[in-house]
């Protein structure tokens, strides 16, 4: 009898569930996009086709015509129809693009057409994607003699627990053609955002005018003007006489400089600068003796050019710190959401007033230091900007151009996100390796650091600061020094070589490219070690309390260039008819960067 009982009772508790699971999926069968995104959360079908340690295989199809306006006019940046094979699956009707700004503009202007490329599957038909995909990134590895400096870069973010794109190399073909050994990346857009926060919140990708975009660095390109031809100054703007200041740069009425400073004559140093000399046989500059600050007239302390001088009076950014005011800087101005064109200029997706609105108010309290938790997400940032610091790439946030990252914003809360970063491990904005490898933890910025809020009202309170130092010193620890950096670096390689030995339009040589990888290795290997010394107290972490008589880790035995470097030797190897694709950089900058 009571056997009967309790199969009674298991028989009643099963049709009970049987009955709400049938009320779910008949509710949730009215609601697609409820579906939709729960599926999206459960099944990333594109995952596997970026394989770590595997490089895929991409052929892409489109009309020669086509193909041939588009290597003829890449400045365009003109979607062009296109069918793509990607390890061997064919996605139909996809459109493809050239990208970049000074990496665009740079190429366009050599014998090289290496481009990197945008492939949109959804541009005609948005209910395409490539296994979920809608947007694939394809960068050129423009800088990068090594190939892996941004692979590795957003291995240490990964690492870190920062959200970033999926990344994997890829050996290219267009027409049948070879094109070379890319990094494909997952677009920072629809798929990325339904990937990794469910398709909520709001995505921007803040861009200075100083970045500028279609044109030469710094040049903001305004509705309705054309882009300047490679060599040439855009539409109004004219190369200065000697002694005089270039008409885009803003003046003071008396004609002088930011701040009030004379403009200098030809082959003069700005008052205040200092004095520099420059060796006739090895163009290396050398640093004045004297260890003084920017404010005496001489060179900081640590040897290191500063990413600005004083800013002028009652104004906002000096010179040489960019075009502030537009809020790529995350500083609060007002609450007029024209203030911040460089943020919702840039915007992944459409967006309302509201959305402005909450992105300022989040500015406004983070500027004030106020409910910090509250208006940015605390944690992801302090893991953002510990790789940040430990990779040492400027050109970022943490530089004047104050670009390449994106800004996510949920709920009001603002979370900083890593993109761009072929510069990385000091390929932007350092003067040698040495100065890199010791990068101030604390000062990571070189001057800037209080013009960039995010990272400076978060450095105000000192348990955030204890956990940011906390992060810098488990990558030291536990990636660099436990051996994974070592083992990804040498399992990539492996994998990459035959593709790069192969690749037709490199920039570098074979040989370069190896010689790149293992300077790359003992950059990182030395950059932990510096951490860990400025940490301990061994080295100061803030550049200011350097002296003369500070120890650095010594990197003098390697060579920035030798793992390319904006404006150092540019890019030489194969991707140029003449084997030297910027050779009028080599001669000018020989020896900088050593």
């Amino acid at each position: 009898m009571s056997t009967s009982k309790f199969f009674d009772a298991i028989v009643a508790v099963v049709l009970v569930l049987a009955l709400g699971l049938t009320s779910a999926l008949l509710y949730l069968g009215n609601r697609e996009s409820v579906v939709e995104t729960m599926a999206s959360a459960c099944d990333i079908p594109y995952e596997e086709i970026f394989d770590q340690f595997q490089v895929m295989e991409i052929e892409i199809r489109l009309s020669e015509t086509d193909w041939a306006d588009m290597l003829t006019n890449p400045l365009a940046e003109e979607y062009k129809q296109c069918d793509v094979t990607v390890n061997g699956t064919l996605y139909t009707d996809a459109a493809i693009r050239t990208k970049g700004n000074t990496s665009l503009t740079q190429v366009a202007s050599s014998d090289s057409d290496r481009y990197s490329f945008k492939i949109e599957f959804d541009h005609y038909d948005k209910n395409k994607s490539m296994d979920g995909l809608d947007k694939l990134v394809m960068n050129n590895l423009f800088c990068d003699a090594a190939y892996v400096k941004e692979y590795i870069a957003y291995d240490i973010f990964r690492y870190m627990g920062v959200e970033t794109p999926y990344y994997a190399f890829a050996d290219i073909t267009v027409n049948g053609e070879g094109i070379g050994c890319y990094l494909a990346l997952e677009a920072m857009e629809d798929s990325f955002i339904e990937r990794v926060y469910a398709g909520e919140g709001q995505l921007y990708k803040p861009e200075s005018s100083m970045a500028g975009g279609g044109g030469p660095a710094g040049f903001e390109q305004k509705d309705g003007m054309e882009p300047p031809e490679p060599g040439e100054m855009p539409e109004g703007m004219e190369w200065p006489e000697p002694g005089e200041m270039p008409n885009w740069m803003e003046t003071s009425e008396d004609g002088k400089a930011p701040g009030g400073a004379e403009v200098p004559e030809h082959g003069e140093r700005p008052d205040g600068a200092g004095t520099s000399e420059f060796s006739e046989t090895s163009g290396e500059m050398k640093l004045p003796e004297k260890e003084e600050t920017q404010d005496g007239g001489k060179m900081p302390s640590d040897g290191r050019m500063r990413g600005r001088m004083e800013r002028p009076e009652g104004g906002k950014g000096g010179f040489g710190a960019g075009e502030s005011g537009s809020g790529s800087d995350l500083v609060y101005t007002d609450d007029d959401p024209d203030s911040y064109s460089d943020i919702f200029e840039n915007a992944s997706f459409d967006i309302t007033e509201e959305d402005e609105q909450r992105v300022i108010l989040a500015l406004q309290k983070m500027n004030a230091g106020e409910e910090l938790e509250q208006y940015v997400d605390v944690d992801a940032c302090l893991r953002y900007f510990a790789a940040q610091t430990f990779i040492v790439n400027m050109d970022s946030y943490y530089s004047n151009l104050k670009h390449n990252y994106y800004l996510y914003e949920r709920d009001g809360q603002l979370t900083i996100l890593p993109w761009d970063l072929n510069l990385a491990f000091g390929g932007f904005q350092s003067g040698n390796a040495t100065e890199a490898v010791n990068n101030a933890v604390d000062t990571p910025m070189g001057g800037l650091e209080d013009d960039r809020p995010l990272f400076s009202k978060l450095m105000e309170v000192e348990e955030y600061r204890e956990q940011y130092h906390a992060y810098l010193a488990e990558i030291a620890d536990g990636y660099v020094n436990s051996g994974q950096f070592t083992e990804v670096l040498s399992k990539v390689e492996a994998a990459i070589a035959p593709y790069v030995e192969k690749d037709a339009t490199a920039f570098y040589s074979y040989q370069e490219f190896t010689e790149a990888v293992k300077t790359l290795e003992t950059f990182v290997l030395l950059r932990a070690e510096s951490v860990e010394k400025q940490l301990n107290g061994e080295i100061p972490s803030v550049s200011e309390e350097r002296s003369q008589d500070t120890v650095l880790v010594d990197a003098s035995g390697i060579s920035l260039n030798t793992m390319g470097m904006q404006g150092g030797d540019g890019a030489g190897g194969k991707g140029s008819r003449d084997g030297n694709m910027f050779g009028g950089m080599r001669g000018r900058n020989e020896g900088y960067g050593q």
